[in-house]
């Protein structure tokens, strides 16, 4: 949980780094908390397999758009990489591989051009 709030408070820090630990965390606590809002959803309103989107869902999903992207661009800076290659998930099937294959990464040893080595992993 801890590492869930250290990415939500720095949602808009897209500079440093971000160990394996800190983005992984931050997404598992992610998904858990939309498949619980997603079944909150579907009891309060009713909603059918073939809504994408309940209310509860998508104002969470707004509310960590931000803090999804800071975090990612943190994780790549860590693997010494430029953040802009989150830009790759945009290309067709294998561009979303290729991300999560940086993202799992091992961390750059040391200081890398994106800052010190993150403490506390």
């Amino acid at each position: 949980m801890s590492w869930y709030l250290k990415a939500l408070k720095n949602y808009v820090g897209f500079s440093g780094r971000a160990r394996r630990r800190e983005y992984w965390f931050f997404t598992l606590f992610s998904f858990l908390v939309t498949i619980a809002l997603s079944i909150l959803d579907i009891i309060i309103f009713n909603l059918s397999s073939e809504t994408v989107l309940g209310m509860f869902t998508g104002a969470y999903a707004l509310a960590v758009l931000m803090p999804t992207f800071a975090v990612a661009f943190r994780r790549l800076h860590d693997t010494g990489r430029s953040g802009w290659w989150f830009l790759i998930s945009l290309v067709p099937i294998i561009g979303i591989f290729v991300l999560f294959v940086f993202l799992l990464l091992d961390s750059q040893p040391g200081e890398n051009q994106y800052g010190p080595f993150p403490e506390g992993s």
